[in-house]
């Protein structure tokens, strides 16, 4: 993997870690918190798209605009899961079962439907990060035991990821939309598709702001950020590379959870911060 991409993709865990730490902490959530986010998603990131659009001459197409709509649509399903994984569980166990999972069904999606072929060291790598990630969880039955709701929504967040890492990366590889004008088209779609029930939910989008200001700034910001460099990674190398890589997300979530959170057991999120890593290094070889 090209160093440059290795860069953007260790930026981006650390806004993705972060993001999703303010979203648990937060006391509002669902629909009405996303609709508030995707309002200053569109504004902050507005100028960045325009300037794109004035400097490269780019102008949407309806293929084009048909994938920024089916991005908003698999990202509304992907905030949804996300949102009540994290009400039903704790953020060290729901994120990296949702952030591991949806790697691994990315790269089968890419080697079955893209026709990639990682290297050997490059999957292996892919799999020490997919079991580090799983043991940074604890023990899977255990889990499902004791907060199995919560297990099914990060398994359904991590299916979204799959769904939308291959679409989106169709979008900016394949058809050459550059990744700032395509994430905030769809962040605007988004923004259009949740309108009218957030509309009906006045009192509670009041509430949030008044309450949780502060995670709806955190994420409008960090969010876009995040999987824009992404995006750009996805430009510079193969899919079945980028989507493991970018989940060392997960340590940085791991040590939120440990030491800001409270969620305990240092140990065993080490020993699986070890594995994760190497794993990374076995792809940024490849």
């Amino acid at each position: 993997m090209p160093l440059s991409a290795l860069l953007l993709i260790l930026v981006a865990a650390w806004c993705h870690a972060t993001w999703n730490l303010f979203l648990k902490k937060s006391r509002g959530g669902g629909i009405a918190f996303f609709w508030l986010v995707a309002w200053f998603e569109t504004l902050v990131y507005a100028p960045l798209a325009v300037g794109q659009i004035v400097q490269s001459g780019w102008r949407p197409d309806a293929v084009a605009l048909g994938m920024m709509l089916g991005s908003a649509l698999i990202h509304v399903a992907y905030f949804a899961f996300l949102d009540r994984g994290y009400r039903t569980g704790d953020l060290s166990v729901v994120y990296p079962l949702a952030r591991a999972s949806g790697p691994l069904m990315t790269i089968a999606a890419a080697i079955l439907f893209l026709g990639e072929r990682p290297a050997p060291v490059a999957l292996a790598g892919a799999l020490l990060i997919g079991a580090g990630a799983v043991l940074l969880s604890g023990n899977p039955l255990a889990m499902f035991r004791r907060g199995g709701q919560g297990v099914g929504f990060a398994l359904a967040t991590g299916l979204t990821i799959a769904i939308y890492t291959v679409w989106d990366r169709q979008a900016v590889a394949s058809l050459m939309i550059p990744p700032i004008i395509f994430y905030w088209g769809s962040i605007v779609m988004r923004l259009l598709a949740t309108t009218p029930a957030s509309l009906k939910r006045l009192p509670e989008v009041r509430a949030i702001w008044r309450c949780d200001k502060q995670a709806v700034l955190a994420v409008a910001v960090l969010s876009p950020l995040s999987y824009c460099l992404v995006l750009y990674a996805m430009q510079m190398a193969p899919l079945s590379y980028v989507a493991p890589a970018r989940e060392t997300s997960i340590l940085v979530a791991a040590l939120y959870g440990a030491h800001l959170l409270r969620e305990g057991d240092v140990a065993r999120r080490m020993s699986a911060a070890g594995m994760m890593v190497a794993g990374l290094c076995a792809i940024a070889l490849a």
